[in-house]
C-alpha cells in the first residue's frame, strides 16, 4: 500500500508536463518469469550476436538492480519527423533514431528532472532512472506498463505514434497503481518478417542479430562486415529502419514530434557514401556532436560506407574483383 503523498494520476500528469508523450506504470508485484525464460532461450540460441552484456543477471530482475523498487514508471517520447531517405547509390542511410540530438541526452534530462521531482515529495521515496542505459528490459516492462505492444519486429509499437518511440524508465520504492498492460494488435501481418533483406526474423517476435543490418553497423566491431550484410545494406550505414518503414501501424499513425532535438542535423538526412567512406577522425568528431551516432566509430562507419560501395560494384560487375 502507498506510504507517500503521491498518486499515479498526480505523477503521469507532472511526466506530461515534462514532454513525456506516453505515460505508463508497471507495478512490480509477482515477477514473471515467462520474460527471463524467453531472454535466456534467445542468449542459448545466441541470437544476441556480441552482445554479451544482455545476459547480464540484473536484466533478468529487476531487483538486482534496485532492491527496493516497488514500481516502474515507463515512458515513451516520439522522435518522427516526416523526411524520408534518398533512394540513389550515392547516398548513405541513417536510421531515424540518430537523425538528431542524442535521444539519450533529450530523455536523461527529462528522466532526471522527473526522478528528482519524485523525491522531493518525501524524503524516503528513493528512485533510479534508465533510458536504453542499463540491464533493464525497456520494451518488457514498457508493454506491461500499456505504452505499447512488442511487435513481430522485436519494438514496441503504440497506438499513438507507432514504434518512432524512445523509451525510458524511472525505478522507484513508490508503490503506485500500475495500468493494464499493452494488448497485441500485430494481427497477420507480417510485412516485418518479408521485407527484411537478410531474414533476421525468423520467425514473429524473434530477431537473429547476426542476420540484423543494424546490429552490424551499429555493434560488429569487426574490420569487415559478413559478406551476406554486405550484399543486403541497401545504402544503410548506421541501423536499419526498414522493418518499421513496411509496418502498417507506422504508414497509418505516425506524427511529426513536437522535439525540436529530434529534427535532422542536415548532414544526416543525405550522407554520401564517398564521404563518409574516407571520414577522418577529426571530420568524424566535427560531424557527429552530441549524437547517437558517435557510438558508431569512424572506423566502423567508413568500413559500412565501404561495405555499400564494394556491393554496388559488384552488383554493377559481378566478375569485378576489385573489392
Amino acid at each position: 500500500m502507498n506510504q507517500y503523498p503521491i498518486t499515479s494520476d498526480i505523477l503521469k500528469e507532472k511526466a506530461r508536463e515534462l514532454g513525456f508523450h506516453k505515460i505508463g506504470i508497471a507495478s512490480l508485484g509477482e515477477l514473471e518469469t515467462k520474460e527471463s525464460q524467453r531472454l535466456q532461450t534467445w542468449m542459448k540460441m545466441g541470437y544476441h550476436a556480441g552482445m554479451e552484456w544482455m545476459g547480464n543477471p540484473k536484466r533478468q530482475d529487476v531487483r538486482l538492480v534496485m532492491p527496493e523498487v516497488r514500481s516502474l514508471v515507463c515512458v515513451a517520447i516520439n522522435y518522427y519527423t516526416p523526411h524520408q531517405h534518398l533512394e540513389s547509390k550515392e547516398y548513405g542511410k541513417i536510421s531515424r533514431y540518430g537523425w538528431g540530438r542524442d535521444y539519450h541526452k533529450v530523455l536523461h534530462k527529462k528522466l532526471k528532472q522527473l526522478a528528482m521531482w519524485l523525491e522531493s515529495q518525501d524524503e524516503e521515496i528513493k528512485t533510479r532512472y534508465y533510458a536504453d542505459t542499463g540491464p533493464i528490459q525497456d520494451k518488457v516492462w514498457a508493454q506491461k506498463a500499456g505504452i505499447g505492444w512488442i511487435a513481430k519486429n522485436g519494438n514496441v509499437i503504440t497506438r499513438e505514434y507507432g514504434s518512432w518511440v524512445f523509451l525510458g524508465e524511472v525505478l522507484t520504492n513508490v508503490e503506485l497503481e500500475s495500468d493494464r498492460p499493452a494488448t497485441q494488435h500485430c494481427g497477420t501481418c507480417t510485412r516485418c518478417i518479408e521485407a527484411c533483406p537478410t531474414d533476421a526474423i525468423t520467425e514473429p517476435f524473434v530477431l537473429d542479430a547476426n542476420k540484423c543490418i543494424a546490429y552490424h553497423t551499429i555493434e560488429n566491431r569487426a574490420e569487415t562486415l559478413p559478406e551476406s550484410i554486405t550484399a543486403n545494406l541497401q545504402g544503410w550505414v548506421a541501423g536499419c529502419d526498414i522493418c518499421q518503414d513496411v509496418c502498417p501501424w507506422n504508414q497509418r499513425f505516425a506524427q511529426v514530434t513536437d522535439v525540436k532535438d529530434f529534427q535532422p542535423y542536415p548532414g544526416n538526412l543525405t550522407p554520401k557514401l564517398l564521404e563518409l567512406a574516407q571520414i577522418t577522425d577529426e571530420e568524424w568528431d566535427q560531424r557527429f556532436p552530441a549524437s547517437a551516432l558517435r557510438r558508431i566509430k569512424p572506423e566502423m562507419l567508413r568500413r559500412n560506407a565501404r561495405a555499400n560501395l564494394d556491393a554496388s560494384r559488384l552488383k554493377n560487375d559481378p566478375e569485378s574483383n576489385n573489392i
